[in-house]
């Protein structure tokens, strides 16, 4: 079974703000999310990949990859 976190937990697990995370969400840039009338939940596999999609083995990777993004 998929482990659903709230904000908290998730920005924990991100080492981010939850402030952050909710300004993701606004941008739509941030993992992917559930929203259950008021109430926000991550599963824990989405921000896995979240992290994994944003993992580099050099920073000219990096840059490639955010060029293409924002282009």
């Amino acid at each position: 079974m998929n482990e659903n976190l709230k904000t908290e937990a998730a920005a924990e697990f991100l080492q981010v703000k939850p402030t952050t995370l909710e300004q993701w969400r606004w941008n739509g840039k941030g993992p992917r999310f559930i929203k259950m009338g008021r109430a926000v939940r991550y599963r824990k596999t989405d921000l896995e990949k979240f992290t994994e999609e944003r993992s580099f083995t050099s920073t000219t990777e990096a840059q490639a990859k955010t060029s293409r993004h924002q282009g």
